[in-house]
């Protein structure tokens, strides 16, 4: 068994490439060595800013060589009357590649065919990977590409070199100017090159000791955090790690060196977010905290060298973060001078979306939405009368940081900023709290706000965001959302259902296109835009559940018996799931279904007016009068459990139910010819429907 090692060198790609090239780059190699039909024992790649690299260890020498049956025309066309091969015929075992007379005649169930089996594959891996190669090159992907010179070729960054070895022969192929090799060149400092590889045994080698580049990104980032710790250690803190930075600062280094560098005492008097985005978004670096949170007077960075002088890189760095920090605490200054009303008046100018008015209009509608939304959580969430108030108060603070000169500057603080105003301005902990938060979920790995008045704020943006959209017909086509409704409306359902929230859906769309004033224009009809945004939240749930693993049949049954009430919605559905995996699921879902069949023939459909309201002295044979009975004896119970939530214990009460529905099936006649008589058994079926149609629609479980 070989060992092939193919290495595309290029000018620095962004960080945010790296990753995504490394990924793609193994899964189009083991795809293509697999195609090929070559044997490998495992494909590792790596990338670094200035190359990407497959390593393919265990390859086998040649292709495997398999036996392949092929059917040509029929036998009709391809033999003449006298048994000679037609020009069909003979084209067949031309374009095979066989002999005429190892044709022979095969049997199918369309009828007999002209056939022949060739031996396919068993070529040399040496001969094939040139192909491989090219073929690898142009399947990788950008999220922008760049042509470079007078060439054809389009590519990420332009391609420098190309190094591709099998054992210690050359692959060799071309691209645009390039041939491969087994010249490398390592970093652009510490080794530049250019090294040659005699085997991809010593590729590395070569990498680590000549080169000076640490290939593996998940090396780059131990070394970086291995380092960092003990450096904080040293200080008396520990790093403030953020996921994101650390993969983003591994992608940008080959030669990782992380350094400690000191910031002045006096901008710890800035909030610990400003401090941290300086830090973050502007210099890649990370703050250095104490055990209780308090950030320390130090930052983290990570060098692509080692220098000769690190007090006089520290230095350079420490200047540079120094001017963003001044920066900050000019902005932090002069907003803490700033009245909340000032901000308020200057929203008035910003456009929020068209014909939706300003800002200031928006923060005006989540005032009355956030206050209504208080009010309806108030006994199942103890929001006190007096706080209520302070719900809406919050709804119209939301927006003030926009215009403030930190946000200004650091956009991704908006909304952090506008709950540290707040409180240091003596607004309260419910509006702080709340506009802290406004802006979460902001996808779907992000968590909900942590406090409800967060939750309250944050559904009536996005619900005011909606509702307006909506209403001037500014809504998603296909992948095209530019305005984030489709996230608007999962943050409510995530909200809803994970605050474990007492709130009506509709309610909460209506009132939301109540607070819009009557100045704005509308292309639809209020009750035209409620009903295209109720499909819309039942299209984003319908996805977001079978996302989760819940069979379709079972989330399209589980939403077709309503989603108004979403936080019911998911207990529901959770113990629908349950109950189709129980023994006599399906008779059940058929019993039901039938039911719900003839109350829709024999009433909508045939345009009786049904209630569901029965005479039980009506009642004539002893099988419906079990029925009623049955049903009229587990009425308050059904009640009960629904009250408590206990879904599992209403499908199990389904499961009661049935024998005595089955027993009606088989021994009444349901549409007989007394109407009177008709009629009250078909509002007796439709009372049973109408209690089972608030679990499920069973006509949507296929079964």
């Amino acid at each position: 068994m070989a060992e092939f090692v193919f290495e595309i060198g290029t000018e620095e790609m962004p960080a945010r490439f790296v990753p995504k090239l490394a990924a793609e780059l193994k899964q189009l190699f083991r795809a293509s060595l697999e195609e090929a039909m070559i044997g490998f024992e495992s494909v590792d790649t790596y990338a670094t800013p200035r190359r990407i690299t497959a390593h393919v260890v265990g390859i086998a020498a040649k292709q495997r060589s398999e036996e392949e049956t092929v059917t040509g025309p029929p036998v009709r066309i391809a033999f003449d009357e006298d048994g000679n091969l037609t020009k069909a015929g003979q084209g067949f075992a031309k374009t095979q590649g066989v002999a005429e007379d190892q044709l022979y005649k095969l049997e199918t169930g369309k009828g007999e065919y002209l056939a022949a089996t060739k031996t396919v594959g068993g070529g040399d891996t040496f001969d094939i990977l040139p192909a491989l190669c090219s073929k690898a090159l142009d399947g990788l992907s950008f999220p922008k590409r760049m042509r470079w010179g007078d060439y054809d070729l389009l590519f990420g960054r332009p391609v420098r070199w190309l190094l591709a070895l099998l054992d210690d022969k050359v692959v060799e192929f071309t691209l645009e100017n390039l041939t491969s090799g087994r010249t490398t060149r390592g970093h652009r400092v510490m080794g530049p090159g250019p090294f040659e590889v005699a085997s991809a045994a010593d590729y590395f080698r070569i990498m680590q000791e000549d080169c000076k580049v640490v290939i593996d990104p998940e090396k780059r980032k131990n070394l970086i955090v291995e380092e960092g710790n003990r450096l904080a250690s040293e200080a008396g803190g520990s790093i403030v790690w953020k996921d994101g930075l650390l993969d983003e600062v591994a992608n940008l280094v080959e030669y990782p060196v992380p350094i400690l560098g000191d910031i002045g005492e006096m901008y710890l008097e800035l909030p610990r977010e400003v401090l941290l985005t300086s830090m973050q978004s502007h210099q890649k670096s990370f703050g250095v905290q104490k055990d209780d949170g308090s950030l320390l007077p130090h930052f983290l960075t990570t060098l692509n060298i080692e220098p000769r002088d690190r007090a006089l890189v520290k230095k350079g760095w420490e200047r540079v973060l120094k001017a963003r920090l001044e920066d900050a605490r000019f902005f932090w200054e002069a907003d803490i001078k700033t009245d909340f009303e000032h901000w308020l008046a200057k929203l008035d100018k910003v456009v929020f979306l068209g014909p939706l008015g300003s800002m200031g209009d928006k923060t005006r509608r989540l005032e009355k939405v956030c206050g209504w939304v208080a009010d309806e959580l108030g006994d199942s969430k103890d929001v006190l009368p007096g706080d209520i108030d302070r719900f809406a108060r919050a709804g119209r603070l939301s927006k003030a940081d926009l215009v403030s000169e930190m946000v200004n500057e650091f956009d991704s603080l908006q909304g952090l900023m506008g709950g540290i105003y707040a409180r240091r301005a003596g607004k309260g902990d419910i509006v702080a709290d709340a506009v802290a938060e406004q802006y979460l979920p902001a996808g779907p790995e992000t968590p909900v706000p942590s406090t409800l008045p967060g939750a309250v704020l944050s559904m009536a943006d996005k619900a005011d965001t909606l509702a307006g959209c909506f209403g001037i017909k500014k809504v998603p086509t296909g992948a095209n959302d530019p305005y984030a409704l489709r996230r608007c409306a999962l943050g409510i359902c995530r909200i809803i259902m994970e605050h474990g929230l007492d709130l009506d859906l509709e309610q909460l769309l209506r009132h939301a296109q109540a607070a819009y004033s009557e100045d704005v224009k509308w292309k639809v009809t209020q009750e035209e835009s409620l009903e295209m945004l109720l499909d819309f939240f039942a299209q984003r749930l319908r996805a977001m559940f079978t996302g989760q693993g819940f069979a379709t049949r079972v989330v399209d049954a589980a939403i077709g018996a309503g989603y108004s009430d979403i936080h019911t919605l998911k207990a529901r559905l959770e113990a629908l799931s349950r109950f189709s995996e129980s023994e006599g699921f399906e008779q059940a879902v058929l019993t039901f279904k039938r039911a719900a069949n003839i109350i829709r023939k024999q009433g909508e459909e045939a345009g009786q007016e049904l209630t569901g309201g029965f005479d039980l002295d009506m009642l004539e044979d002893d099988a419906e009068k079990a029925l009623a009975e049955r049903m009229e004896e587990s009425a308050p119970r059904f009640e009960q459990l629904w009250a408590d939530g206990d879904f599992d214990g209403l499908f199990g009460q389904l499961a009661e139910l049935r024998p005595s529905v089955d027993a009606f099936f088989d021994n009444v006649m349901v549409m007989c010819e007394d109407s009177s008589l008709r009629a009250n058994r078909l509002n007796l079926l439709k009372a049973l429907v109408d209690r089972l149609g608030r679990l499920a629609d069973f006509n949507a479980l296929q079964v």
